[in-house]
């Protein structure tokens, strides 16, 4: 898929789609499932709020995982994304459509 049919298809998701106003954020937040994330950056790159970036998973959240979750991990090069700015999102749903794993949920807080 070429950078043109991202951009394409980006835009005719977010037309798809109602965000939550500005000022509104916060109020649902992106929750990722470590031991389906592989850290593709799916998410990073269709989300408008910069709300995930993705690094090598935390000793804590590796221990967490299931043993083919942790294979999983082993795998990809131990990359997962994390959601420093979950309390900028807006609730669109790109990252959710977006991520090839289906590791993304939008959770109300």
């Amino acid at each position: 898929m070429s950078g043109s049919e991202i951009t394409g298809n980006r835009e005719k998701v977010m037309s798809t789609h109602k965000c939550l106003e500005e000022g509104r954020t916060g109020l649902v937040v992106p929750i990722v499932d470590f031991n389906r994330c592989e850290g593709k950056d799916a998410c990073v790159a269709v989300c408008p709020y910069n709300v995930f970036e993705v690094r090598k998973i935390d000793r804590s959240d590796y221990r967490e995982l299931s043993f083919v979750g942790k294979i999983k991990s082993r795998v990809h090069g131990g990359m997962v994304a994390y959601t420093p700015h979950a309390d900028q999102c807006r609730a669109c749903g790109l990252c959710v459509k977006a991520c090839p794993e289906r590791a993304i949920k939008l959770v109300k807080v």
